[in-house]
């Protein structure tokens, strides 16, 4: 019998990428989230008769940025096709996407540990449908229509990801480079971003790929991983008991950690495509393709390069740093406002990250300013305050908006350096230690440390901790 480990998984995505713009696709409506049910509605959007789509020029040069900085080439012609099918919150009873001819080909993306590089099929444009509310009126279904027509592109990859692991570290990769790109808010709990993933399974070495499934209804990059995982199993389970994988669209259940049938998987055919005839083709000149390539700003993968050659930061900490673009941008204002960027980089990774991550805030909304954070780390640098006075004042910082060097002095704690209040604590915690002097005296040299931190601690974290050391090994002999 074939084993767990004799089998590869053969994994596919398609992102579904809601595009920031302020009105829909086809219409003039907004596209604004949390509006009341079917607000955003009107006659091109409800599919009433006689209504005609008009393009939105926005949703196009974000869709060709989107493909440029996947490192995709920009079709000089695509075309509009109309998908037939039909579904309660589909007005139409078709949707106007891309099939043969899409903006967009031949892009990539590294993903996993070793960042190989995972092919990207396509980059195509299309508009988004309803949405069906089944949980709110108990035996019934409603429409909420305020999302049909938002302007999406879809991004398919290559089968080439090999694990759930991987799949989820392609998008988050994917995300960064929207977010980047300004394309989109990539908010995965609003629905601006979803992912479909086509999961096979074949027997390790060989070429031929297997029976696909389309799992569905996924609202995390853990549930993606998660959800892989569990049809991985599933269908090696399928084919070691000598049964068959249905190609079929399955939908996940977080809850209970399941994947469950929704309907036999449709090909291309089912949907009968063909041009849509209200839009002409969609031409775009070189010119205008090297703008929107000029417009790219720094994208992730660059930035880290440069913040580990140019600032000398650790590739670990370059990642977790560019990850958010934001965040990225309050790191390098730090170090242009103070200069070491390791030192910027260790408050960042540390007491920034730690108030961010506890109060499930973006940097948006830390109340320390890049300017405030870079005058404090200078008062440390230039000997005024310790490290752990300086945390102190950080945590005041947190809550008013003074100057750390005002907040400092009226809190007692820039540091003293004046060898006659010194030697007043060092004289003190020679006599109260007349044990640990001792064993200093006999060699026990890493006691010198151990006075020091008491001379700190009685001085409330005040003392010039290098000029306690040199006092000390004065009066010791040390």
């Amino acid at each position: 019998m074939t084993t767990s480990a004799e089998w590869e998984l053969v994994i596919g995505l398609e992102v579904h990428v809601q595009l920031k713009t302020d009105s829909k696709i086809f219409c003039g409506c907004a596209t604004s989230f949390g509006e009341d049910p079917n607000a955003n509605t009107c006659p091109v959007c409800l599919g009433l008769p006689g209504a005609l789509p008009v393009l939105n020029a926005k949703a196009v040069e974000l869709a060709a940025r989107t493909a440029l900085a996947l490192g995709c080439t920009v079709q000089p012609v695509s075309v509009f096709a109309r998908k037939n099918y039909f579904y309660p919150d589909l007005p139409k009873g078709y949707q106007i996407s891309q099939f043969d001819r899409p903006i967009a080909l031949a892009g990539w993306l590294p993903a996993g540990p070793d960042a190989r590089r995972i092919g990207i099929t396509r980059v195509h444009m299309e508009e988004d449908a309803g949405k069906s509310i089944h949980d709110r009126f108990p035996g019934w279904s409603a429409i909420d229509l305020n999302r049909a027509g938002t302007p999406l592109v879809e991004i398919v990859s290559e089968p080439d990801l090999r694990t759930s692991a991987e799949a989820r570290d392609y998008l988050q990769r994917l995300k960064e480079i929207l977010e980047y790109t300004e394309v989109s808010d990539a908010n995965m709990e609003e629905g601006s971003l979803r992912v479909d993933a086509n999961v096979s399974i074949r027997p390790a070495g060989s070429e031929t790929l297997g029976t696909k499934t389309e799992i569905k209804n996924m609202n995390s990059f853990s549930n993606v991983e998660r959800a892989i995982e569990v049809e991985r199993l599933r269908q090696i389970g399928l084919l070691e008991r000598g049964e068959r994988v249905v190609s079929q669209t399955l939908l996940w259940d977080a809850d209970r950690g399941q994947v469950r049938p929704q309907r036999s998987k449709e090909e291309s055919h089912d949907y009968r495509y063909f041009p849509e005839p209200d839009l002409p083709l969609l031409a775009l000149s070189a010119e205008w393709i090297e703008a929107q390539r000029s417009a790219l700003p720094e994208l992730p993968a660059a930035r880290r390069e440069r913040l580990q050659s140019a600032f000398g930061v650790s590739a670990y900490d370059a990642g977790v740093i560019t990850a958010d673009r934001a965040l990225a941008d309050y790191f390098e204002e730090v170090c242009a406002a103070h200069g070491d960027a390791r030192v910027a980089a260790t408050w960042v990774m540390g007491e920034v990250l730690a108030w961010l991550n506890n109060n499930r805030s973006a940097i948006r909304d830390f109340p320390i300013t890049a300017g405030r954070l870079a005058r404090l780390l200078d008062l440390v640098r230039d000997g005024t305050l310790s490290r752990t006075a300086a945390k102190k004042v950080f945590d005041l910082l947190l809550h008013e908006s003074g100057e750390p060097r005002v907040i400092a002095e009226r809190e007692g704690l820039v540091q003293v350096s004046d060898d006659t209040a010194l030697e007043i604590w060092v004289d003190a915690v020679i006599a109260d230690h007349p044990a640990e002097v001792e064993r200093l005296k006999g060699g026990e040299k890493k006691l010198l440390g151990v006075l020091v931190g008491q001379v700190m601690k009685r001085s409330g974290g005040r003392a010039d901790p290098k000029r306690v050391n040199q006092l000390l090994a004065v009066k010791l002999g040390g």
